[in-house]
């Protein structure tokens, strides 16, 4: 298996890539989030890969970085998502995006991606849920200390994760702890 690939890049052409590496030649199908943050053309750049092997073809599948190739393989292990529904999610979405909208549970976000309609957003979420953890305290993250505090003072009035992050997403920020609590009881009675 390629596992990573450094090399000159010799042309960018929407999601493909080539990649020069001493002499031969390697199209690379990329995310656009990837894309988008590329060295010049003639620069070195090094890609993690993802190698995929049909019966009718062999394709190399490019990432700047670890998150991004571990969600695009857990992706494809969903039934009924290929690699190019992968890319498109990934292109359409942060890694950080994707893991919140499965934390939060919101097929709504999934379904702005073209590509994704309800019944597939609907599988994703199911099969993602619990598997884009390093991600799962976005919400309490983006509030600090505060967040965390919050959301475990919710957690222990019985509220559960998804309902605590769902509340922790309203709240403003810099909000203190007492404040914080109140307004998220408040969002999460309504």
């Amino acid at each position: 298996m390629i596992g990573r690939i450094t090399g000159r890049l010799a042309e960018k052409n929407p999601p493909q890539l080539l990649v020069d590496v001493q002499g031969v030649g390697y199209e690379v199908d990329v995310p656009m989030s990837t894309f988008y943050n590329l060295p010049a053309l003639g620069e070195t750049v090094s890609l993690l890969t993802h190698f995929v092997v049909r019966e009718d073809a062999q394709l190399l599948y490019g990432f700047l970085t670890a998150p991004e190739r571990s969600t695009f393989r857990e992706l494809v292990k969903i039934s009924g998502v290929g690699p190019r529904t992968a890319l498109a999610i990934l292109s359409g979405l942060s890694v950080a995006e994707l893991s919140q909208a499965v934390t939060l549970q919101d097929g709504a976000r999934l379904v702005k991606v073209p590509g994704i309609g309800k019944k597939t957003a609907e599988r994703l979420l199911l099969e993602l849920k619990g598997k884009l953890g390093a991600d799962i305290a976005a919400p309490a993250a983006a509030l600090g200390d505060a967040g965390s505090d919050i959301a475990q003072a919710l957690m222990a009035l019985g509220y559960n994760e998804r309902d605590a992050n769902a509340a922790l997403k309203a709240l403003p920020p810099g909000v203190g702890v007492s404040e914080g609590i109140k307004l998220a009881l408040k969002g999460l009675s309504k």
